[in-house]
């Protein structure tokens, strides 16, 4: 992407903040936000530990002032609590005074809400509203009519990697010249549906999660939502607004090894990270902090260290993963990541890989588990998801 795109907006509600300020009080105070489960039943609640935010969705739509007869999925309503700040953290009064589209991912989509009644829809009238949010699309198209969008709305779900490529997709836009901002990014809710998915596939961790530690047990699910406003240089120039970073530098593969596995030498990760340094200006040996992906499986945590030992070799940068924090919020999970990578590249800061004790013994790397002040002026992302679906984010502070 040779041409670097301009942020000018961050907003993110997760489980350690319902805003960016929080988010970041947390991350510098080392508060995780992983409980047992509460806003809803599910026979694991005892046996996991989530990243939960503790409102219900009633206080969400009281907050966002909707209609009691809303059919707003929670996936919907957590994504435009990021959104709403995301446009007043970039100043924006008017989201249509410039060309502007908006890119939302999501796994989950509304079927936190559909899962609870799909066997008795016929016999509940009050609820069928509901059927018509269950769809990836539809939390993109009603947070983008609460805001008054009138210009591009599309949606991304590629599993874990979602949010990312919604980044991407933003800033190719921007770079075509087929739009000035986009606001890009993800939301998804816990679900049981999620729950019971990633149980079954035996990675659920009954511990806190412990990314590329050599007795990780797996992942600790979370919800969440961030997004991004992007701008061109020119709109930018325009507004005089103030930056909070740059996307320099983007690229995302599939080694289609494996419906829900990484190959074993981290080829789609490594070859993610390969495109993003080609399509910026920078070098591997010019990143100050990796914010891995770093789910604390036993599969994405080997193949990962494989792949960052394949591109950085023997001086792989300080990184670490910011899942012990938040759970691993699935297709949230590159803009939640994108927006700690924006506050550690503004306050120069190393986040803490919490709960690590061990390093992997094959890789011998070992992740920042401190709070670090370092001067940061390139953080890359790295974000992976099931199918294969690897993508990379770089960030630079000018």
């Amino acid at each position: 992407m040779h041409k670097k795109v301009a942020i000018t907006g961050m907003g993110i509600i997760s489980a350690i903040g319902k805003n960016v300020e929080e988010n970041f009080d947390s991350l510098i105070h080392q508060k995780h936000g992983l409980s047992r489960l509460e806003n809803f039943d599910s026979i694991h609640k005892n046996e996991i530990f989530v990243g939960e935010i503790k409102l219900s969705n009633d206080e969400l739509a009281t907050f966002l002032n909707l209609s009691s007869e809303n059919n707003f999925s929670r996936t919907a309503m957590l994504g435009l609590i990021a959104v709403k700040e995301a446009l007043k953290n970039a100043g924006i009064e008017n989201v249509n005074e410039v060309r502007t589209g908006l890119i939302s991912s999501t796994s989950v989509g509304g079927m936190d809400m559909t899962e609870n009644y799909f066997l008795d829809y016929e016999n509940l009238p009050e609820k069928q509203k509901y059927i018509s949010s269950h769809d990836a699309g539809a939390s993109s198209n009603q947070i983008a009519n609460e805001i008054g969008l009138k210009g591009f709305v599309s949606t991304i779900s590629t599993a874990c990697s979602s949010a990312a490529n919604a980044i991407m997709y933003g800033a190719r836009l921007i770079n075509s010249g087929k739009l000035d901002r986009v606001i890009v990014g993800g939301t998804d809710a816990l679900s049981k549906f999620t729950i019971n998915g990633f149980k079954s596939l035996m990675i659920l961790s009954d511990e806190f999660n412990q990314p590329f530690d050599e007795n990780r047990k797996g992942l600790n699910l979370g919800e969440a939502a961030a997004y991004l406003v992007l701008e061109s240089e020119e709109s930018v120039q325009k507004s005089n607004k103030k930056v909070l970073g740059y996307l320099v530098g983007a690229g995302n593969a599939n080694d289609a090894f494996h419906q829900t596995a990484s190959s074993e030498n981290g080829e789609g990760a490594y070859l993610a990270m390969k495109k993003a340094f080609e399509t910026s200006i920078i070098q591997p040996s010019e990143i100050d902090y990796i914010n891995v992906h770093g789910t604390a499986t036993n599969n994405n945590d080997i193949t990962e260290g494989r792949a960052l030992k394949r591109i950085f070799r023997e001086n792989v940068p300080n990184f670490s993963s910011t899942k012990p924090f938040t759970g691993h919020t699935l297709a949230a999970a590159a803009s939640v990541e994108a927006v700690f990578s924006l506050l550690s590249i503004q306050h120069n800061l190393v986040y803490p890989n919490l709960n690590f004790q061990s390093p992997i013994e094959e890789l011998n790397i070992f992740p920042t588990t401190k709070l670090e002040k370092k001067d940061i002026e390139y953080v890359l992302s790295n974000s992976f998801g099931f199918g294969g679906n690897c993508s990379t984010l770089i960030f630079s502070k000018s």
